[in-house]
């Protein structure tokens, strides 16, 4: 049986994270979102466009899927869950965790090389890549490569190419997609492995090459209700992350919507 989580405890393992979570118990016209760190931009206005039209309101907390899905796991108060990877949604599941009938699949992305700094001159990913020496002496900005999905992904990318060897002692690591953004972007490190959406929301790096969609496993991110969600405007706004007008915000961020 799960043991209790009490709600000091929940507001401390969500700040180690870095969450931002609003009042946590839902009201009747809110819905809990924990969704992966890479859906902010897009997500913040799906859900505007979803309060413009119902007056509802969606309270999301932005982190890497694996410390969401813990989180849900041990009984925080989310009412959907947005992964940016199948196997994550797959642990909910399987513990448990996910209401029955209600996962879809809602997202693609694409999985790209930055550098810090606008209009750098693109190379080619492949196995002949020498990333090393692109390297210089600074550091490759990824998510966490054996628990956050974007690091997942990166580490079997760069396995795949034969490059992972040469830059694994190299890696800075963080806590999700958004924070290895952000260290290329404040020039911390001249490149990272991001994904593409995350690139184009930000000003200061540049993508110099996307990595083949062979090396790594397809990017999805599968959503749905958790098996505690108490409130009952969770249904809606599932629904609503597929709709038309989701869709066009969705596509506008650089999303592929999945049929």
């Amino acid at each position: 049986m799960r043991k209790a989580f009490p709600r000091r405890a929940i507001v401390a393992a969500l700040a180690a994270v870095g969450i931002a979570l609003a009042p946590i118990k839902a009201a009747a016209d809110e819905v809990v979102v924990f969704a992966a760190a890479s859906l902010t931009n897009a997500l913040d206005r799906v859900a505007a466009g979803w309060t413009a039209e119902t007056t509802h309101t969606a309270v999301i907390s932005y982190a890497g899927s694996s410390a969401l899905a813990r989180q849900i796991q041990q009984g925080a108060p989310a009412d959907i869950f947005i992964s940016a990877s199948v196997e994550w949604m797959d642990a909910v599941a399987d513990t448990g965790d996910l209401r029955e009938g209600t996962r879809r699949d809602l997202l693609g992305n694409t999985l790209v090389l930055i550098a810090h700094g606008r209009d750098v001159p693109p190379v080619t990913v492949d196995a002949d890549l020498d990333l090393t020496g692109m390297l210089g002496d600074g550091r490759l900005a990824m998510a966490l490569v054996d628990a956050v999905p974007a690091g997942i992904y990166g580490k079997a990318a760069l396995t795949s190419l034969g490059l992972w060897d040469g830059v694994a002692a190299r890696v800075a690591q963080t806590d999700n997609v958004r924070a290895a953004l952000a260290l290329v972007a404040r020039n911390e490190a001249p490149l990272g492995i991001v994904y593409a959406t995350d690139a184009a929301a930000e000003e200061d790096v540049s993508v110099i090459g996307t990595f083949p969609a062979a090396t790594h496993a397809p990017i999805v991110y599968p959503a749905g209700i958790t098996a505690e969600s108490k409130s009952p405007v969770a249904a809606d706004f599932l629904d609503y992350l597929g709709s038309d007008a989701a869709r066009v915000i969705w596509e506008a961020e650089g999303f592929t919507v999945i049929e």
